[in-house]
């Protein structure tokens, strides 16, 4: 895909995301801070925040996803709603910034929503994650990844899989399929996300016994001395841990410097700007292939297309798709908007049929089992996906 067909797909999902909100009874208000999306509550509603940053950085991952809350809520309603009441969704803008994220939990908080979903990263939930749950409300994170976030965090949890089953997933893919026994590891040291998915990813591949030849913090490095470092490493492939801009980066500058070996690395890697020519091989982990001749993701991706006229952007989106339907689920099962009835209506979760997977919370544990789908690009086209189950997935989180 080229950048101009890239940056127009995206000004259409937020003008798409704009219209669900309108059709999906969603206004938009703003704070002083001009950040808060706001809708005015009827007595019949149950009330659902947002946090998700529609511009920025995160905002490959987090646009596609909030547009799909909104059409979810959207479903939900013309159904009827939960018993009978309509979900008013809250959505609140975090702009990519930590600070701006916690300002939107307690936004959030004091317009008394009974649960809150959102975001895709690890360092941004962090910053909602401790206001949310001192709160007593409960978090559905719909792609952040860390496994510490629900340990750290009483009433949150995750509708995706977490960083040590896809990292670990990826290593087996690596070193079992393709028979690849020696990596470059590249880190955003400054990204919690990514520092945690490269140590999963170091520690399984090296129980396989692959070997780490060189291993590099990209922050401040300089792009070409950086490809050279990993041209002389001469390993068979490049593990990358960074957000979808960074990786972008780092990518174009290896292939600038002519290091044809496949690019690893995990969910953040599905983004649209990875998908164009002269970005070589680039294979990662993620939540779904999003394929509309799939029996389980087929309906949602034909639906998608019927309303908006392209396919979605990346897994992400089902991903804030799911998230409120878990969410309503565990609501009417609650058989009330009260959020310690929700609380324990979540941890009771067994066998809810998602567009990127069955979720169970299954023990103490706010995790799914999940599995993982890896996707391989090849200049920018999907060449292939398999679904791979990690078979050595440790209880500790590094």
């Amino acid at each position: 895909m080229s950048p101009d067909i890239s940056r127009m797909a995206s000004a259409f999902a937020f003008i798409a995301l704009l219209e669900i909100c309108i059709i999906g009874a969603m206004a938009l208000a703003q704070t002083d801070q001009d950040q808060f999306v706001l809708e005015e509550a009827s007595e019949k509603t149950v009330k659902i925040g947002a946090i998700y940053n529609l511009v920025g950085s995160q905002s490959p991952l987090d646009l596609p996803s909030a547009r799909e809350a909104g059409l979810a809520v959207h479903e939900i309603n013309k159904l009827g709603g939960i018993d009978g009441k309509e979900i008013e969704l809250i959505l609140c803008d975090g702009k990519s910034d930590t600070a701006g994220v916690g300002e939107c939990a307690k936004a959030l908080i004091a317009k008394n929503v009974s649960a809150i979903i959102g975001l895709s990263d690890t360092d941004m939930v962090l910053a909602a994650g401790p206001i949310i749950a001192a709160a007593g409300i409960p978090f559905v994170t719909s792609g952040a990844t860390s496994p510490r976030l629900a340990e750290e965090n009483e009433g949150l949890f995750l509708a995706c899989f977490g960083d040590n089953v896809q990292a670990r997933a990826g290593a087996e893919y690596a070193f079992n399929e393709m028979g690849i026994k020696t990596c470059s590891l590249l880190v955003d040291g400054e990204m919690e996300y990514a520092r945690l998915l490269a140590y999963y990813f170091k520690e399984r591949y090296a129980d396989l016994g692959g070997e780490i030849i060189m291993e590099a913090f990209i922050n401040d490095s300089d792009p070409a001395i950086l490809s050279q470092e990993v041209s002389d490493a001469h390993s068979e492939m490049v593990y990358l841990a960074a957000g979808p801009e960074e990786a972008k980066t780092v990518i174009e500058a290896l292939r600038k410097a002519d290091i044809d070996s496949p690019i690893f690395g995990g969910d953040s890697l599905d983004s649209l700007d990875l998908r164009r020519d002269g970005m070589g091989r680039i294979i990662f982990s993620t939540h779904a292939l999003l394929d509309e001749n799939s029996s389980r993701t087929g309906e949602f991706v034909r639906a998608y297309k019927s309303e908006y006229g392209y396919p979605p952007e990346n897994a992400f989106s089902a991903l804030g798709y799911d998230a409120v339907k878990l969410l309503a689920e565990a609501i009417d099962r609650a058989g009330s908007s009260d959020p310690e009835a929700i609380l324990q209506a979540l941890g009771n979760t067994s066998g809810f049929s998602g567009v990127t997977g069955d979720i169970s919370y299954q023990g103490d544990s706010r995790i799914p089992t999940k599995d993982v789908t890896i996707i391989s690009l090849i200049e920018g086209e999907i060449a292939g996906s398999e679904i791979v189950k990690s078979t050595n997935t440790p209880s500790r989180s590094g």
